[in-house]
């Protein structure tokens, strides 16, 4: 038995908003991103930030500081160590002002973003008035909480009790596995003399191979990635605003993703050249 045709739309295509139509998605099931009651009656309210040459962004989400919910001695505890994390990460543009004098405070939730490779073309899709409107998606990220602040705190825990993380230099990065392990040098003792023998040796260099299977090059690739790390952390944050979206301005971009454009387009790919596209067929 075939399913039954319910309704038929008519198809509307825009690209007037490209390319800066995304997709967030947010640890959140199905509720929306919203400050809890108790931080909107205070005033509070979310904020954003941008590193455009990373392509990465901050979401700033006011916490809910109730007493009966929320630990005000631990939030000092993490507020210090976050403030010191900011600035060995050139975050000191917090959204988050401190008075003269106050004591910093772990006061809202950052939700960090990480751009997700979109295989194939993604489409916004709105129903509205009998049509479909269809918008390109340019990107997608996927947003997560950033605690790197309970990083710095374990490194001062384990310091304090004399275990590991006592040397500074293995507290930023992991050990590099195709470093030479250092070789303990043994006290030197009295050998008997014994007769000298030839020893003959080559060196090499490993490189990469035509099929891009790399021999012994994990030092280059560390460094390479420890520097695009350290490219991202040096680009200064750039302050955005951040629209709820009862706002009027996020009705005014929803409202042009509705096309009244009557232009009909033209299909110009055939069908096989389609098939032949779509990977895995």
């Amino acid at each position: 038995m075939e399913d039954e045709i319910v309704s038929v739309f008519p198809i509307h295509y825009s690209d007037i908003l490209s390319p800066n139509v995304h997709v967030h998605q947010f640890p959140l099931l199905s509720r929306p991103l919203q400050i809890p009651p108790s931080a909107a009656a205070s005033g509070k309210r979310i904020h954003a930030r941008i590193r455009a040459v990373a392509r990465k962004l901050e979401i700033h989400v006011p916490a809910d500081t109730r007493p009966e919910i929320w630990n005000q001695d631990k939030s000092k505890q993490f507020g210090v160590a976050r403030l010191e994390d900011d600035r060995e990460k050139n975050q000191d543009g917090s959204s988050t002002k401190q008075r003269d004098g106050e004591e910093p405070r772990l006061n809202d939730v950052r939700l960090q973003s990480e751009q997700i490779p979109q295989q194939g073309v993604y489409m916004l899709g709105v129903i509205h008035d009998d049509r479909l409107h269809l918008v390109p998606v340019s990107e997608t990220h996927q947003f997560r909480p950033t605690l790197t602040y309970l990083d710095l705190t374990s490194r001062k825990s384990g310091r304090s009790k004399g275990g590991a993380g006592t040397d500074s230099d293995s507290d930023d990065y992991p050990p590099d596995p195709d470093e030479p392990v250092p070789v303990v040098v043994a006290p030197k003792k009295e050998k008997k003399s014994v007769e000298g023998k030839e020893v003959q040796m080559s060196a090499r260099k490993l490189v990469e191979d035509r099929n891009n299977n790399i021999q012994g090059g994990m030092s280059a690739i560390r460094r390479e990635m420890l520097l695009a790390m350290r490219a991202v952390e040096e680009e200064p944050w750039q302050a955005i605003e951040y629209c709820d979206g009862g706002m009027e301005e996020s009705n005014q971009v929803f409202q042009s993703i509705l096309s009244d454009s009557e232009e009909r387009l033209e299909c110009k790919t055939s069908i096989a050249t389609l098939l032949k596209s779509i990977r895995g067929l």
